[in-house]
């Protein structure tokens, strides 16, 4: 088992080191703090386990990977995706805000981290393409209207249950609408408007901690109770103490499916992150299996002191970035500052209004939905689109679960269709030249009424080789002219397994009792090897195998095509 090269990324980092980055470590350190300590409470509201629990995961994950990550900028902490697909998976499993809830999140960190760090160490980075970009986004989006449904019920200051789809969360709201704290309400919408209004002035202003602080002087010198508006109350003070969670062998049976789905999607969302964030660096480059030890490691480690799942988040890493990271020290710092907060600042929460976490979470699910993708898809592929829009109607509709792999499943069934009926050309040449185009794309092409030439734009396989066989029967029975020869250009053909090997034979045999000269050109050496091995190469026969397209029609063209049925009888060629 190989383990890359970079398993301690710090000794890369450290080792090149400059004065002039310490200041913009500093900066990007403390502004990604203070975003982090409502932004962290804020998603520990999502999960449904008690606010400080999203500062304790905003402590040690960022330690450890920065550590052993390769991203420079990513900020690992709690995620508002992450955060839904734990609450909702949970709450089939326990009831959310007891104690055994809140202890099989932590279980569920340490799942979630052992099977990244084996992912990892065997090298499966590549499962970053298991996910296509409209499943993404499908799923994204639907995870943002669930997220932002769950926490109406803060944003009005009505007690209700974790409702995790939107018509009964709108039902339930509607249904205690005489319950609203008008007061709670104007707090959130004020936090949202503070929040956009800092964002359009600097994404470096923390408007979040602002609105935060506005809202608790607010609480605290007009003595508003909680009747009036609900807050935090008393939050544990001090740093989170090194406690290995007991876990089960029926934990695991119930989390692992859970965990699972949440490895894959958590990484594919931070190692995307951090791909953005690094931008087209020729002196850094992700790499994908180092990230998934990183962020394994990171959520094991943070398991043994209290912390939920984590992974990266677009917001901070952007913010991280703006404000001057250079190295994985920024977010060392940030850890510090949330810390700190733990250890001094956690009474100056208590009147802290619930609704202004909400306003947190609402703002910053918008970044969620990528409108500008959507249009795009829409126009350029509507297949694609649908998939998208079928993955997000039955993650809202039925569950996050459910939408991920309806999502992989169509996509999926996409690329099968795609691979089942290939783009197949007719080829002829541009006059005064060497170049042969599809005849269908272009005009005034040169062609010849005895010859097909044909080009499959795909691997040859036993899902499309019928496809290929029923094409050329179609192509035959359509020419006005009598075919003397049809030439493969097999340039695209990456691949050919036995059953397309078998179907090419039975595609000869066929043309020959056609008196029908078949001609294969431009074969890559795998394609080539594939043919020789399995002897079809000699019934084809290197007279009528060509490195070029020129070459094989010039053949086709003045070769006495007499001698293919003269040299079949020579060469055996068995019919039957």
């Amino acid at each position: 088992m190989k383990i890359s090269n970079n398993s301690l990324s710090i000794a890369t980092w450290l080792k090149d080191y400059k004065k002039e980055y310490l200041r913009g470590d500093i900066y990007a350190g403390i502004t990604v703090g203070i975003m982090l300590i409502p932004q962290g409470m804020a998603y520990a509201l999502i999960v449904g386990v008690p606010p400080v629990y999203g500062l304790y995961a905003a402590i040690i994950p960022q330690i450890v990977y920065a550590l052993l990550g390769t991203s420079r900028k990513l900020s690992i902490a709690p995620v508002a995706t992450d955060s839904l697909i734990v609450a909702s998976g949970l709450s089939t499993i326990a009831v959310t805000g007891t104690e055994n809830f809140l202890t099989l999140t932590i279980i569920l960190a340490l799942i979630v981290g052992i099977i990244q760090l084996i992912l990892g160490l065997v090298r499966m980075g590549f499962i970053t393409n298991l996910l296509s970009r409209p499943v993404i986004t499908g799923f994204t989006a639907a995870a943002a209207v669930i997220i932002g449904t769950s926490q109406l019920k803060h944003l009005f200051g009505i007690t209700a249950q974790n409702k995790f789809d939107i018509v009964n969360a709108f039902a339930e709201i509607f249904s205690k609408h005489d319950s609203i704290q008008w007061l709670a309400l104007l707090i959130g919408l004020m936090g949202i408007a503070i929040i956009v209004i800092s964002k359009k002035i600097s994404k470096v202003i923390p408007g979040s901690l602002i609105a935060v602080l506005i809202s608790i002087a607010l609480v605290y010198f007009f003595g508003w109770n909680h009747e009036q508006i609900a807050i935090l109350k008393e939050i544990p003070q001090g740093i989170p103490s090194f406690e290995a969670p007991s876990v089960s062998f029926n934990d695991i049976q119930m989390l692992l499916p859970l965990a699972l789905t949440l490895a894959l999607i958590s990484f594919m969302e931070s190692y995307s992150i951090a791909k953005a964030i690094e931008g087209p660096s020729k002196n850094h480059k992700i790499n994908p299996n180092q990230e998934l030890i990183a962020l394994g490691s990171a959520n094991i480690i943070g398991s043994l002191f209290q912390s939920f799942p984590t992974a990266g988040g677009f917001s901070r890493s952007a913010v991280n970035n703006e404000a001057g990271a250079n190295t994985p020290l920024a977010s060392v710092i940030s850890s510090i500052i949330v810390a700190l907060t733990l250890i001094f600042l956690t009474p100056v929460f208590y009147y802290l209004p619930k609704a202004v976490l909400a306003s947190i979470i609402l703002v910053s699910i918008v970044n969620l939905v990528d409108g500008k993708y959507i249009r795009k898809l829409y126009f350029d592929n509507k297949f694609e689109f649908l998939i998208m829009i079928v993955t997000f109607l039955t993650t809202v509709v039925f569950s996050i679960v459910t939408g991920i792999i309806t999502g992989i499943s169509l996509s999926i069934l996409y690329l099968l269709f795609k691979s089942a009926y290939p783009h197949i050309a007719q080829l002829g040449r541009v006059k005064d030249h060497h170049e042969f185009r599809n005849i269908k794309r272009f005009r005034d092409l040169e062609i010849w009424e005895d010859v097909i030439i044909l080009r499959v734009d795909a691997s040859l396989s036993f899902i499309n080789i019928q496809y290929f066989k029923d094409y050329i029967d179609l192509a035959l029975n359509h020419s006005e002219a009598t075919i003397r020869t049809i030439i493969l250009d097999a340039g695209p053909i990456s691949f050919m397994d036995a059953t397309a090997v078998n179907g090419i034979k039975e595609i000869i045999l066929t043309l020959k009792e056609k008196n029908i000269n078949f001609l294969i050109c431009d074969m890559i050496g795998p394609v080539r090897d594939t043919l020789h091995k399995s002897g079809l190469l000699s019934i084809i026969n290197e007279e009528n195998v060509f490195f070029n397209l020129t070459e094989a029609v010039r053949f086709a063209t003045t070769k006495n095509q007499g001698r293919y049925k003269e040299y079949a009888l020579q060469s055996n060629i068995k019919t039957h």
